[in-house]
């Protein structure tokens, strides 16, 4: 399974459905994230959390052993025709830059995306209900 930050910042701000996401990681098998997804839960944990937000994103994902995926050229073309197709302002899914790369990285693993929110549904990629 493919996880996107908004999961992640979900569980450990304890927003409504964390409980729900957290049942999902733990039930998977592999759990992948994208590179550039990591870097953007690291700054919406850090700016609410500080240091120590860090540091227990950090053991969360230790916890659950992430893989991280690097972000290349592949996955930045297939988030650049996510973002034609669907981006922000372009249509109702309203993905942003993270989105497409968590879309990107679903795509090129086929696997299903775990996310909050209402903004994947609109997409052609395969979710975690």
């Amino acid at each position: 399974m493919v996880v996107d930050s908004s999961a992640i910042v979900a569980i450990l701000l304890g927003e409504d459905g964390g409980p729900d996401l957290l049942r999902h990681l733990d039930s998977a098998g592999r759990l992948f994230m994208s590179s550039f997804s990591w870097f953007e839960a690291s700054v919406v944990i850090e700016s609410r959390k500080g240091a120590e937000g860090s540091r227990l994103l950090n053991q969360f994902f230790s916890m659950f052993a992430f893989e991280f995926i690097p972000f290349d050229t592949g996955q930045a073309e297939i988030a650049m025709d996510a973002w034609r197709r669907y981006g922000k302002g372009r249509h109702k899914a309203g993905l942003n830059l993270g989105d497409c790369a968590s879309y990107a990285l679903a795509r090129t693993l086929n696997r299903p995306l775990l996310f909050k929110g209402d903004d994947f549904p609109f997409t052609d990629v395969a979710r975690m209900e």
